[in-house]
């Protein structure tokens, strides 16, 4: 084996997968040359870890259904000392996480998020788009952080993460990341990325119910009173 190919990856990308067999070869051709692709599948039955598999990806089976166990799992499995979170659906392009990662790794952020810019109509129904914007206001309220959207792309550190103790395995974990980083003080920041319409059907959001459970989880989340937690290792708090 030759010493490059000891070198770990600049970065890995945790993919939560639940019946993503359609999205898989588009979302795995765009990660990052050099990167791990960690595909998280959450109880498929379409074949998605199979597929994921013969395209190179690197599969965890997380059987705990929710967004945050498959999330949390990948976590777990990681090892670069960079992690990248984006959904499994074709509605973000993974490449797009490469200048965002090169960018919390020369410290701009501790963690760096993807601010939702819908590409086309219905890209992002009314309703999914109007619980983002009430749960944004309330995390304003909560930890004075003023984010535009809370969504599943984003970059930070692999320890830090760790560091943070995270324990919803739902819907909140998403937004239980941004409240218990700015509890620790981390440089949260977002940056704009193009959102297009999704393959196949919304897990979450794609109905007014599956918004509104989302929204509960959040609200539980957003009541946690703040705690301690340690800056991320290399990073200067905000």
């Amino acid at each position: 084996m030759t010493p490059s190919a000891c070198r770990p990856p600049l970065a890995d990308l945790v993919l939560p997968c639940l019946d993503e067999a359609e999205a898989l070869p588009w979302v795995l051709a765009r990660v990052p040359a050099g990167w791990r692709a960690v595909v998280v599948d959450n109880g498929s039955t379409d074949g998605s870890a199979a597929i994921a598999r013969a395209l190179g990806a690197t599969v965890v089976h997380e059987t705990r259904r929710g967004f945050g166990a498959a999330c949390h799992a990948g976590l777990l499995a990681a090892r670069a000392e960079l992690v990248c979170f984006c959904d499994c659906d074709a509605s973000m392009d993974p490449g797009l996480l490469a200048p965002m990662a090169a960018r919390v790794a020369a410290g701009e952020a501790d963690l760096l998020l993807g601010r939702r810019r819908p590409q086309a109509r219905g890209a992002w129904p009314a309703h999914a788009r109007a619980g983002n914007l009430a749960l944004a206001r309330m995390l304003r309220r909560r930890t004075g952080l003023r984010l535009h959207d809370l969504g599943p792309m984003r970059v930070a550190r692999r320890e830090a993460l760790l560091g943070l103790e995270l324990t919803d395995r739902r819907s909140g974990y998403p937004l239980e990341m941004v409240v218990r980083a700015a509890d620790a003080g981390w440089r949260v920041a977002e940056t704009d990325v193009p959102y297009l319409p999704r393959s196949g059907k919304s897990k979450v959001t794609g109905t007014w119910r599956g918004t509104w459970h989302a929204v509960r989880d959040m609200r539980r989340v957003l009541a946690e009173p703040p705690g301690t937690r340690t800056a991320p290792a290399g990073g200067i708090s905000a």
